[in-house]
This record gives C-alpha cells, sequence and structure tokens, in this order.
C-alpha cells in the first residue's frame, strides 16, 4: 500500500498536490483529522485500496496536535507511508491570500503574516519528519504537477499532460455542459441544402470537399488553428488537465463534425492528446 499524508503550509498548494494524486488514481481524501489517520490507515491495509494520499493540516485545530502521536503510530505498526511537506516564502504566502482574499486558518484580528509565522512554528517540528519537501514559492502550478509526476508517478512525461477533448454538436439540441470553449460555425455554407449532401455527414469526404471549396472557409480555419494554438500553453501554464473544446453547427451533422476533424487532425500533428466526440451526428 502506498500511504501519502500531504501536510504544509496554508496556502502553499495542498489542494493542487490532492487534486493530481486524485487525477493519478489515488483514493484521496482532505482535511482528514488527524486522530482518525491509524483507524483510516487500518482500514485502507484491509480493503482493495493501494494508493491513497491524505491531506492533514493545521485546519484541524485542535485535532491537529496529535498528528505526530499517530505517525509514530504508523511507524510503530510498520505501515509504509510517506510525508510530503509542501511550504513556501512568507512573501509569497501572503500574496496569494490578498489575490485570494479567503482567510488563513489561523487569522483571527492580526495580520496574515502573523498567522503564517505562527503556523510555520507550529509545523517545524512535522517538517523536520518529512520525506519530501517542495517549495512552491517560484513555480507555477504546471510545475508543480510536473514535479510531482517526477517524484510519484515516473517517467518523464513533460509538458503533453494536457488531454484535449472535441466536441462536434448541433445547436438545436442544446450546448454540451462541459465545454470550456463554444464555437459557431453556422456561418459556413451548409452541405444540408445540397440534395446530394444531405444524408451525408462532416466524416464523408463529399462534404468536406463541399464545405472546403469555400474560401471563407479556409480562412476561418488559419484563424481557429492560430487561436487554439495560442490558447493551449496558456491553458497549461495555468496547470489545467482537460480541455474542452465545442464545435456547434444546426444540427451537429455537417459543418461542426467536419471543422471537428480538421481541428483533431491539426492538434494531433502538433503533438497533443486529443480526441473527438461527435454527439449529434445521429440524430
Amino acid at each position: 500500500m502506498k500511504f501519502i499524508l500531504i501536510t504544509g503550509m496554508s496556502g502553499a498548494g495542498k489542494s493542487t498536490t490532492l487534486n493530481f494524486f486524485e487525477d493519478s488514481g489515488y483514493f484521496c481524501v482532505d482535511n482528514l483529522p488527524p486522530a482518525l489517520i491509524s483507524k483510516f490507515a487500518e482500514l485502507c491495509l484491509h480493503s482493495e485500496l493501494n494508493k491513497i494520499a491524505v491531506v492533514c493540516d493545521i485546519r484541524g485545530g485542535k485535532f491537529f496536535d496529535a498528528l505526530t502521536e499517530k505517525l509514530n503510530y504508523l511507524e510503530a505498526n510498520q505501515i509504509n507511508h510517506e510525508i510530503l511537506f509542501l511550504e513556501a516564502s512568507d512573501k509569497a504566502l501572503v500574496d496569494r491570500y490578498k489575490e485570494t482574499r479567503r482567510r488563513h486558518p489561523l487569522e483571527e484580528e492580526g495580520r496574515v503574516l502573523d498567522a503564517i509565522r505562527e503556523e510555520r512554528k507550529r509545523l517545524e517540528q512535522l517538517r523536520g519528519k518529512a520525506h519530501n519537501v517542495i517549495d512552491t514559492s517560484s513555480i507555477s502550478i504546471k510545475e508543480l504537477k510536473q514535479k510531482l509526476r517526477r517524484d510519484y508517478i515516473g517517467g518523464d512525461e513533460d509538458l503533453q499532460s494536457l488531454t484535449i477533448n472535441i466536441i462536434s454538436f448541433g445547436f438545436k439540441y442544446g450546448i454540451p455542459l462541459d465545454a470550456d470553449n463554444v464555437f459557431d460555425v453556422r456561418f459556413l455554407a451548409n452541405p444540408y441544402y445540397v440534395d446530394s449532401l444531405r444524408e451525408l455527414t462532416g466524416k464523408d469526404k463529399e462534404v468536406e470537399d463541399y464545405i472546403m471549396k469555400w474560401p471563407i472557409t479556409k480562412r476561418f480555419y488559419d484563424k481557429f488553428f492560430e487561436l487554439i494554438e495560442f490558447l493551449i500553453p496558456e491553458y497549461e501554464k495555468e496547470g489545467k488537465s482537460h480541455l474542452s473544446i465545442a464545435i456547434g453547427c444546426t444540427g451537429g451533422h455537417h459543418r461542426s463534425v467536419a471543422t471537428a476533424i480538421q481541428l483533431k487532425d491539426f492538434l494531433d500533428s502538433q503533438g497533443y492528446k486529443v480526441t473527438v466526440n461527435h454527439r449529434d451526428i445521429n440524430k
């Protein structure tokens, strides 16, 4: 069993780290009271779970003081575990709290800096027990995930961790709820009004040739692909792991399907991991 305890300074990236482990197939628990760690570990030992990640931090209040005792219990009972401690500089943490406008768990009427320094003092002993300490002061979310991947998942997978899902759809059936970006291609020439093409779809070469013969189509594709090529690295910088691009026409049979296929071919050529789903092609 792989049991990872995530802890550290508030605002240092524990939520991002837990989300990374969850996306990597770990069973994850956030803000687990330290008093329950030993019972939870024993429960996991007698289950089919073999990869577990939990977050215990200062949010546990008075319960947090029991964490050292429970870690000693894990060691005494030879329960394999690893402590991952996330930290950041005082300045970086203050800036993050200013940006998010969230309250520090130890902040009452004093300054956030005082709360950060008090938390650092209370976590000093725990930091000394950590198997891995990651300082997130000057790294992006993307860089943090890359380091976690190298340290815990293995392999040399680098920047191409973003999975892109392209969805073609018909506006008359509604916009996909999970779309990050929605593009409307109803301005392109409509094969539906050509009798020989009406019963075909955007997968058929005849429909593709009809759509591509118009100069506006090529102009649009050039600008559209350039925009997508620009956006993807920006999403990656923010640590996004899944991107959904929806392309719609009236019925979801012709123009959106053909455009989705063209976009997939383009992104495939750029080395991205791409899937395509024609949601309404059979309606």
